[in-house]
């Protein structure tokens, strides 16, 4: 059974003030280096990047870090990312977004805060 942790990108980064929207591209790529040696219990993280931010890290696999570049809209894609995640064990989504987190706690998702991965990765 794995488990997996999946990461609103868009939101994580949004949520310190550290000048993140001058550079999405780069904000992105700071926080998959940060999650790229994070000492995490998941066996598997996806990152989600929407907009301008998919320019800051290709898609694709890193090890235990999966990037993925929602076509549209992070949240449907992050969705999509936890539906296929509990197919295989628990799984958990970072996001402050309240309507998000309805929708991947109906899939059968939990939901911690950004804060609570900005803790463990610093």
């Amino acid at each position: 059974m794995a488990t997996t942790l999946v990461v609103d990108g868009a939101n994580v980064v949004g949520s310190r003030p550290d000048g993140w929207w001058k550079d999405r591209a780069g904000a992105a790529r700071r926080l998959h280096g940060q999650l790229s040696v994070a000492d995490t219990s998941y066996d598997e993280i996806v990152l989600v990047l929407e907009g301008q931010a998919r320019a800051g890290v290709p898609a694709g696999r890193d090890g235990h870090l999966v990037t993925v570049h929602a076509p549209r809209d992070g949240d449907s894609t992050i969705v999509a990312c936890c539906r296929a995640a509990v197919e295989l064990g628990p799984a958990v989504v970072i996001t402050a977004d309240r309507a998000l987190q309805q929708q991947v706690e109906l899939v059968g998702a939990r939901v911690m805060s950004p804060s609570w991965l900005l803790d463990l990765l610093d």
